[in-house]
């Protein structure tokens, strides 16, 4: 159906309804036991896990930031979806959810059928990684609010946890170690200040190697972000406490699941930086303080354990090709968190 009218104000409807027919091939290649209801109908339904005693519902929105901007300068889009969903799989673990459904949101102007699929593939891949359903979502053309080729990237996740299972934090209590799972690189945070020292301030093309390192730029960037949920599900019932080091870094994160009596003391010597953390401090002129308050400084997540639990959550990230170490301890204090420099 053409309707040339609108496609000269800016939506093409043939180039979205061909949208259509591809995310919905992807979706279909989603679907779980768990899956309801027919694809492409107004609403993504999702049932909840058989035997459950007494679920609870952990919910989830985030988007990927402004690395959609170096996806855009970079021409790569098979990545980022898989981002969202990584990062959204991991907002929901820190409660003890398993994942169950995701529905996610592209909006932009004039992008390519191309680019939709290559987004839309990362977050399927993300799914069927999880065993998640990809439940449905939006993609929206916006001529007027978004310049021509560019868009912005969003995702719900769904999980369920029973009630009694749920991690709050209450159980951590002084003599809790802290176990550093180490990150893929930035993630999906901090990229603001990454793509001003990087790209403008050292004026490093994508295709440049990182100094000191042997990954080019936009490898380093677009290095997808890391989900920790195969490393850590085995030993949920074990963990007090588990801290997504997101916006914010590490304190910012980890304060937020810390009970009021309780200090996390940091060890910053247990771990050396990343090159590409240590490029941009240097390159950048930014000071210690500010590089802990914007990067997860390769630290992606941070489980909080009484001490004869850590061997077995050490174990189960091994297991999984990923590495972890003591950063630091639980004190008694104020609910801050401290760097021991």
């Amino acid at each position: 159906m053409t309707s040339p009218r609108y496609a000269a104000a800016g939506v093409d409807l043939e180039a979205a309804n061909d949208a259509k027919l591809r995310i919905g091939r992807l979706v279909a290649g989603t679907r779980t036991a768990l899956s309801a209801g027919a694809i492409g109908t107004f609403g993504g339904m999702v049932r909840i896990p058989p035997g459950m005693r007494d679920p609870m519902l952990v919910m989830s929105t985030d988007g990927v930031g402004t690395k959609v901007l170096v996806a855009e300068q970079a021409g790569r889009f098979d990545t980022i979806g898989e981002d969202l969903v990584n990062h959204s799989v991991n907002d929901i673990l820190v409660h003890g959810a398993r994942p169950l459904a995701f529905m996610d949101y592209v909006a932009g102007h004039r992008l390519p059928v191309e680019t939709i699929a290559a987004i839309v593939e990362g977050v399927a891949r993300g799914c069927r990684a999880h065993d998640m359903a990809l439940a449905g979502g939006e993609t929206a053309q916006m001529p007027g609010v978004y310049a021509e080729r560019t868009f912005d990237l969003a995702g719900t996740i769904i999980g369920v946890v029973e009630a009694a299972a749920v991690i709050h934090g209450d159980a951590i209590a002084p003599g809790d170690s802290l176990i550093a799972y180490a990150s893929t690189g930035l993630h999906t945070n901090g990229y603001t200040l990454a793509r001003h020292v990087l790209l403008e301030t050292m004026a490093l093309p994508l295709d440049a190697v990182v100094p000191g390192s042997d990954s080019l730029v936009g490898d380093a960037l677009l290095a997808v972000h890391r989900s920790y949920f195969s490393a850590i599900q085995p030993v949920l019932g074990s963990i007090h406490g588990l801290a997504h080091i997101t916006g914010g870094g590490i304190a910012g994160n980890l304060v937020r699941v810390l009970p009021d009596h309780c200090d996390a003391v940091v060890d910053p010597g247990s771990w050396q930086w990343p090159t590409l953390f240590t490029v941009i401090a240097s390159g950048g002129g930014v000071s210690v303080a500010e590089m802990r308050d914007v990067f997860n400084l390769g630290v992606g997540m941070i489980a909080v354990v009484p001490p004869d639990a850590a061997a077995a959550v050490h174990a189960a990230a091994y297991a999984v090709g990923v590495p972890t170490w003591r950063c630091g301890i639980v004190r008694s204090g104020a609910r801050r968190v401290r760097f021991d420099d």
